[in-house]
């Protein structure tokens, strides 16, 4: 710590404790300063003496640092920012973004980032001065502190940011999954993210297992992302480092696929979920993290970047960028991409709409999709697309239910299905399709589907194919036959009367195509037809007029269809597992964005030539209207589904009818369905 830093710290969090310790009224805008003083002065106390506490301290502090945005306290934190604005009126949102953003210190403060804690400290006390100073606020004037907060501050930020991701030294959590007593669940607490009893008995489950066990589980996701580099044809072994991304209480699975990727030449590269607001996407976390405190919180600040969110706030950033990757560009060179632990099973989230949250204007919406594709672009030229790959494998959290040991073992099992024999039953689906122009994909039974796809044509059917054959590499666990349709000629209704999608809940779920484009779209969630459509443009367009259809897919994983029938956890399997239990639709980008000029083959040998659409064909021209930074995955689960036919110059071919696989040679897939 250099002298200046060290004389700001100590400066801003003295003042901070001497505010802690002044009575508070219990009213009006000193209640919201002492109390969050408090917190900071907690958070500052806790990272100083954590060494010292025993286990049982270590838990009792993580339950003080995050009980005020608990549910069962939301309704009257500051956090929330209805209750901010009926406590603090039009100042109210203002000072909910501030203790959102002062959140972080949590985190600073275990692991020991001074200037994050300082330029925190400072940002809450200069808001602090104006309310001291003048017994209230103009509201323009706490604007303006905390925009030039971000505008200020966003160089190091973002720098901070894009080391993370690349250099494997800033590692925090490593150290904690490799050097731990994984034998006890007390050393979650390390970590300083929110921990449960579902983390805690995560990790106590895992622990109950054998080592053999433990490292299988490994080996199926590092041999898939190992897999995915040879299938399509990138060089491993001039790549150094791998991203690991998974959340808290599987830290010995973790541990034993570090010491797997690095038999492969990789270090791990473990960063934690964003904290500072200009580094976060809404409310996506992307990287590890523990449980999450409450997803109406994070809801609530998903648009809180509305504050700040203008032309130079994006200019300021895309420079940051640059800068910050030009100067790590030889770590990012040899970054190979994530590897992604995720999990599913925690009870499944139905956001409220509050009209006091910051929400991104029509403006600033346009404004966000266009920095998000130029952050995009700038990623790509250092961590090529055409270099990288990534897997991506899903478990079982205790919240489930009471049957969680069994359905742990059922995932393992769905995630290590035959991958040969799959891969042979799904040849057989791509033989099939390869012989029409278009598919007809309709629903039954309320499922209101009628979809005509129109696939890629096909110059010499014996070396090339539309469909890629999915097995157990980059996606796991297997289970789908996958294509990047034609847009002209792609039309028609995609509906789910129930389906979750990044966590959110979407009650009967209507989308219309056109040529491939969206052009309607409604759902059940809200009394207000303009709440629908306002929840999915932001949620599932992700700020955009329009998405393009950027996959259409046969999933083939019946055996985890039944699973979760069986145990009634269809609302809570990830997209991960749903989309290969029925046809499936994504809108946004191909799965081939950032690398649809690499070759890529099936097993059969033939070249898999559907990888580009008349969207992301727009590269070559303008990369700004080629990719829109999402991929959002619909599926129809067989029981809703009434056929599926390819369209040939012989007739149309039944793939599946009622929701049952008809095509000679895929009988198989059957069998789970009529157990």
């Amino acid at each position: 710590m250099d002298d200046l830093l060290e004389e700001r710290w100590g400066l801003a969090s003295r003042r901070v404790a001497q505010i802690a310790a002044e009575p508070s009224d219990g009213s009006g805008w000193r209640d919201f300063f002492c109390g969050t003083a408090s917190f900071l002065q907690r958070t500052i106390e806790t990272g100083r003496d954590w060494a010292r506490f025993t286990p049982k301290e270590k838990r009792r502090q993580n339950e003080l640092l995050y009980a005020d945005i608990l549910p069962e306290s939301y309704r009257r934190s500051y956090g929330d920012p209805a209750y901010a604005v009926r406590r603090l009126g039009e100042c109210g949102r203002l000072l909910s973004f501030l203790y959102s953003e002062l959140r972080g210190m949590i985190v600073y403060a275990r692991e020991g980032r001074v200037w994050d804690m300082t330029v925190c400290c400072e940002l809450f006390l200069e808001v602090y001065g104006v309310f001291a100073r003048e017994g209230a606020a103009d509201p323009r004037e706490i604007r303006d502190i905390l925009y030039w907060y971000v505008s200020d501050y966003c160089e190091e930020m973002v720098e901070r940011r894009v080391r993370e991701l690349v250099d494997p030294s800033c590692s925090f959590a490593e150290r904690i999954i490799m050097e731990a007593d994984l034998a006890s669940p007390d050393y979650l607490y390390d970590f300083g993210e929110w921990v449960t009893e579902s983390e805690r008995q995560a990790a106590a489950f895992l622990s109950s297992l054998g080592q053999d066990e433990i490292e299988r589980m490994a080996r199926t996701y590092t041999e898939g992302y190992r897999i995915g580099f040879i299938n399509t044809n990138k060089d491993l072994s001039k790549k150094e480092t791998v991203n690991i991304r998974y959340c808290l209480g599987f830290e010995r699975v973790v541990r034993a696929a570090v010491l797997q990727f690095k038999e492969m030449g990789l270090r791990p590269v473990i960063y934690r979920a964003a904290s500072h607001v200009i580094n976060k996407r809404q409310d996506h976390r992307i990287g590890y993290y523990g449980h999450i405190p409450n997803k109406q919180f994070d809801y609530d600040h998903r648009g809180d970047a509305a504050l700040f969110l203008d032309e130079d706030l994006v200019q300021r950033k895309l420079r940051a960028t640059q800068m910050a990757y030009e100067k790590y560009k030889e770590l990012a060179y040899v970054h190979a991409g994530p590897a992604v632990m995720e999990i599913f099973g925690e009870e499944p989230f139905t956001p409220k709409n509050r009209p006091e949250a910051f929400a991104l204007s029509k403006s600033q919406q346009k404004l966000q999709v266009s920095c998000d594709n130029q952050l995009a672009q700038i990623t790509n030229r250092y961590i090529k697309g055409e270099e990288r790959s990534f897997t991506i494998i899903a478990w079982p959290v205790p919240e489930i239910g009471a049957d969680f040991q069994e359905i742990f073992r059922e995932v393992v099992k769905i995630n290590t299905l035959d991958a040969r024999l799959y891969g042979q039953i799904q040849q057989t689906i791509i033989q099939a399709l390869d012989r029409g122009g278009r598919v007809h994909v309709k629903g039954k039974d309320g499922n209101r589907t009628d979809l005509m796809i129109a696939l890629h044509p096909l110059e010499d059917v014996c070396r090339q194919t539309a469909f890629e054959n999915c097995v157990a590499d980059v996606n796991i666990p297997v289970g789908e036959v996958f294509t990047s349709p034609q847009l002209k000629g792609t039309n028609g209704v995609l509906h789910v009367s129930r389906v979750y999608l990044d966590g959110l809940l979407y009650l009967d779920l209507e989308l219309t195509f056109k040529d491939g484009m969206i052009v309607g779209y409604s759902c059940g969630n809200f009394e207000k037809e303009e709440e629908n459509r306002a929840y999915i443009r932001e949620n599932l367009l992700c700020h955009h007029e329009t998405l393009p259809m950027g996959e259409f897919a046969i999933g083939t994983n019946t055996t985890a269809y039944v699973a979760a029938r069986r145990y009634k956890i269809e609302d809570k399997l990830p997209i991960l597992i749903a989309e290969k239990m029925g046809p499936h639709f994504a809108v946004g980008d191909t799965c081939y964005s950032w690398s649809e000029d690499i070759a890529v083959y099936n097993p059969d040998g033939r070249e898999v030539i559907a990888r580009d659409n008349e969207v992301s064909l727009l590269r070559r021209t303008d990369k700004d209207k080629a990719y829109m930074g999402c991929h959002t995955d619909i599926t129809i689960p067989y029981d809703e589904l009434g056929h599926i036919q390819v369209l040939t110059q012989e007739g149309p071919v039944a793939v599946i009818e009622d929701g049952r696989f008809v095509l000679p040679g895929t009988e198989a897939l059957n069998e789970p369905l009529e157990r």
